[in-house]
């Protein structure tokens, strides 16, 4: 008479069946206790929301397809603690929707490159032609963003989407700020170069303390 064992080994559908059951309680005993755990789920006491240019910058980056080459997330490894400083921890990223750590590095990681010391001109030199500034760079250029205003028809929109649905601090007073600021005051003739320039100098600065 067969025994258990012999029965499931010779079956392959049923298992698969229990195979798909044993991976997901695992994974259910991985994950379901992070939703409880204040590391993972509250930010950081330095965590600052996105102005409303660096918001709109994050969305140019991911239009273009930033975070496809470059991760926002510095692993628990010694070579990468190393060149970047501490390894990135959830209380960084719990107001991103969607969140961009990634897992492919044709750049470099970009967790921290608002504190590093690279200046504004920098970047903007970067963005217009890559191999001027890093010669062996494979990044394509991106000339057009000098001269292409944001779009800020959807700005107030997004603001008040990550306050009510995401929970992010902004208050209806500093959301009125920052849409006379792009209607009428200084972000008002910013280019689609500004705001991604912009957000670039953000990353990071919640690790201030670190000096990569």
């Amino acid at each position: 008479m067969s025994n258990a064992h012999e029965v499931v080994e010779k079956n392959v559908g049923l298992m698969i069946v229990l195979t798909l059951i044993a991976v997901s309680f695992g994974g259910l005993a991985e994950i379901v206790p992070l939703f409880w755990q204040k590391a993972t789920t509250e930010p950081l006491e330095t965590l600052e929301p996105y102005t409303a240019l660096e918001m709109e910058g994050r969305d140019i980056y991911i239009r273009e397809g930033c975070h496809v080459c470059h991760t926002q997330m510095v692993r628990p490894l010694r070579a990468e603690t190393e060149r970047f400083g501490p390894y990135s921890v959830a209380g960084e990223d719990v107001w991103e929707h969607p969140f961009l750590w990634g897992s492919k590095r044709t750049g470099p990681d970009l967790a921290r490159v608002g504190i590093r010391p690279i200046t504004e001109q920098w970047h903007r030199e970067h963005l217009r032609d890559p191999r001027q500034v890093v010669p062996e760079s494979n990044m394509p250029a991106y000339p057009w963003l000098e001269t292409t205003p944001v779009d800020w028809r959807h700005t107030e929109r997004k603001l008040r989407l990550f306050k009510d649905t995401f929970g992010v601090p902004y208050t209806d007073e500093g959301i009125a700020e920052q849409v006379e600021k792009f209607q009428n005051g200084e972000w008002s003739e910013a280019s689609e170069e500004d705001a991604l320039v912009a957000y670039l100098l953000s990353l990071g600065r919640e690790r201030k303390e670190i000096n990569p």
